[in-house]
């Protein structure tokens, strides 16, 4: 990366919640609530989306780690809001706070861990590990 990202970088993402966004997408007996992996995608699209504009050409962030809480239930219809915030880095590793609300209340919070991947070097190791493996 050979811009710095500034401390304090943020993304906002939105979505509306869907069927297949709910518990009862994957298990019919489950209620249509919006489903935890399903903010999580969330949380993730907002981080990225927040440090891709200082990455260099063929690079982008992955996620590496997730601590988040799914505090509240959020039905068919509410809108999701989720906001990132890089807190702090480590040479290619960054540190994003995260949050998503339904427009009634916080759902959820926590840090998602992401590094910096350069993509065409990452899927020649990818094609190897495939072939030794």
């Amino acid at each position: 990366m050979a811009r710095p990202i500034p401390i304090g970088a943020r993304a906002e993402v939105e979505e509306t919640v869907e069927l297949k966004h709910t518990l009862s997408a994957h298990h019919p007996e489950l209620p249509p609530v919006y489903s935890t992996p399903d903010m999580i995608r969330l949380m993730e699209t907002a981080c990225f989306q927040a440090l891709q504009p200082y990455c260099d050409e063929g690079e982008i962030t992955v996620g590496i780690s997730i601590h988040v809480e799914h505090r509240a239930a959020s039905g068919l219809g509410m809108r999701i809001h989720a906001v990132a915030e890089l807190e702090s880095f480590d040479g290619r590793f960054y540190k994003m706070r995260v949050t998503a609300h339904d427009g009634t209340q916080e759902i959820g919070r926590g840090a998602v861990g992401r590094a910096v991947v350069h993509v065409p070097s990452f899927l020649d190791r990818m094609r190897e590990k495939a072939r030794s493996g």
